[in-house]
């Protein structure tokens, strides 16, 4: 298998095994027009198995909601061919439009051009509430 370097863009590392799929479509990276590659159960001594991501582009998008999914996911920055940031991203204190509101009472079922905002209210219990009607979060 051949994977070409990445000159600039971001590497999302130590995703769970089989979870990779499920962060290519929540980034929605098969809209982006630049090489991507999803590698699924590649060696990790940590972990046994794990996923990677690869984008040829840092996309324009908030990767801290990658920690909403897995806080073990590390993301590194590549720019002209070399890691110049590596981290761990935080969870956030407010999503905008990344999380659904499935309360039917809920006032965005029915203005639906409001934003589904969603704000975090147990950090160690990774909950996140509707601040419009106080409903939990769905699991993603």
């Amino acid at each position: 298998m051949n994977i070409d370097a990445i000159r600039n863009g971001i590497v999302i590392d130590h995703i769970k095994a089989g979870d990779g799929m499920r962060i290519y479509n929540f980034l929605n990276l098969g809209a982006l027009d630049c090489s991507v590659a999803l590698i699924k159960n590649a060696s990790s001594t940590k972990a046994g198995k794990k996923d990677i991501i690869k984008v040829d582009r840092v996309p324009d998008i908030d990767l801290n909601a990658l920690g909403f999914i897995d806080p073990n996911i590390t993301i590194n920055i590549i720019r002209d061919s070399v890691r110049v940031e590596k981290y761990h991203p935080e969870l956030p204190m407010k999503m905008t439009n990344i999380l659904i509101c499935k309360n039917p009472r809920c006032i965005t079922t029915t203005e639906q051009e409001l934003p589904h905002v969603f704000v975090l209210t147990d950090r160690e219990k990774h909950e996140y509430r509707c601040v419009y009607c106080e409903s939990r979060a769905p699991a993603l």
